[in-house]
């Protein structure tokens, strides 16, 4: 395939649902119970509903939206965190647009932003190191997050700075680690999963051997998806190939981008400035060891933590919002008791409602609740 437009072919997508349902509908047979297979990343969980891939399935496979998404994830007390360092007058916090609208326990960072504090959007790390240029008698942060996707582009603005002679520039470290995080979930006591759809962009920096385990210690397939229809559509029939075959393994499906063994000098970045944390917390599935990175020693300077006091109180979920069942699989979007009526994009009261990639935010936007799609949908998506 050359042109995106072949990713959304209709009658392609129609052989692959049919070969699904084939495979699915045997394999819930034997097991009495649906397949249950995790898309990981936030961009798939977005797709998905985009394109009204679920209602396309038959009722033998469920897929569970899971944790890739990490603006999602980002627990209240860090966002607290970061909005006290936002409300110091020496202060210009910067970050990316989702993350300036994460709630925290009293406000948001686009709700400091509102109040006085000198809060700046932008497109990357790089945007943040230049108004650390223009800006020298202010202290400048950058609210770094994602998974290894944005790492190397956060390190390498830290080692940008180093050898800039740039001072006035820190980082308020929130990046997320792939691995640690699936195998908390897999060693869920309340979770049933029977396969995985591997995060693309994620891969495409750290490669696939990092998923090996999955395969050999759990047992349970993972493919490697991209992130158009007809990727999703194949990842998932490649899933079930392997479930009804008996022998998981570890499968690229987005070969075109993903290679074997990653990205080598965005993972020398990552590895030359970032160390693993102990643990860290994440909102809706608690602290998992050795899930996030800080700056190292040699990069303590850079470190926004150790330049301004914060609260660094954890702080519990509101009892309404229920993003860890849906994280896990519990619940649908929709069936939280809070989805669409005290929790909207506008009003996001969960963090799953806050960014694109978030479950709650793509089913308010692409459905609102369970409703049936054809393959037709992929039609209008070409025309568009």
């Amino acid at each position: 395939m050359k042109y995106v437009d072949e990713y959304r072919d209709p009658t392609k997508a129609d052989k692959l649902i049919k070969e699904i349902t084939r495979l699915a509908d045997t394999l819930a047979e034997q097991r009495g119970r649906p397949v249950n297979v995790m898309e990981v990343c936030g961009g798939h969980t977005h797709s998905i509903f985009r394109y009204g891939i679920e209602n396309m399935l038959p009722q033998s496979v469920e897929l569970i939206h899971g944790p890739g998404c990490p603006v999602c994830v980002l627990p209240i007390g860090r966002v607290d965190d970061c909005v006290a360092i936002a409300e110091d007058e020496k202060a210009i916090m910067t970050t990316f647009g989702d993350a300036m609208r994460v709630p925290g326990s009293k406000r948001s960072l686009l709700q400091a932003k509102s109040l006085g504090a000198d809060v700046r959007m932008v497109y990357s790390p790089l945007d943040a190191l230049k108004i650390a240029r223009a800006n020298p008698d202010k202290e400048i942060v950058f609210f770094g997050l994602g998974f290894e996707t944005t790492m190397p582009s956060t390190a390498l603005t830290v080692l940008k700075a180093e050898a800039a002679g740039i001072r006035n520039f820190s980082l308020f470290c929130n990046h997320i680690t792939i691995i640690p995080t699936i195998k908390a979930v897999l060693d869920s006591e309340d979770f049933q999963v029977d396969g995985f759809l591997g995060p693309g962009h994620v891969s495409m920096v750290i490669g696939t051997r990092p998923y090996d385990f999955i395969a050999e210690h759990y047992r349970r397939p993972v493919v490697i998806s991209g992130f158009e229809p007809l990727d999703i559509l194949q990842s998932l029939w490649m899933v079930l190939k392997q479930l009804d075959a008996g022998h998981p393994y570890i499968e690229n499906q987005y070969s075109r981008v993903v290679p074997e063994d990653g990205n080598h000098a965005a993972l020398q970045a990552i590895s030359r400035v970032f160390e693993l944390r102990p643990f860290f917390e994440w909102r809706g599935l608690g602290s998992i060891d050795h899930s996030g990175v800080q700056l190292n020693a040699r990069y303590a300077a850079y470190d926004a933590e150790r330049k301004f006091a914060v609260p660094a109180v954890a702080i519990a979920d509101p009892k309404a919002c229920q993003c860890g069942e849906v994280l896990k699989g519990i619940i649908k979007p929709w069936q939280c008791k809070v989805y669409g009526k005290a929790c909207t994009p506008q009003t996001p009261m969960g963090a799953l409602m806050v960014s694109s990639e978030g479950a709650c935010a793509a089913y308010y936007q692409y459905g609102g609740g369970p409703h049936q799609a054809s393959h037709d949908d992929l039609v209008g998506e070409n025309a568009a």
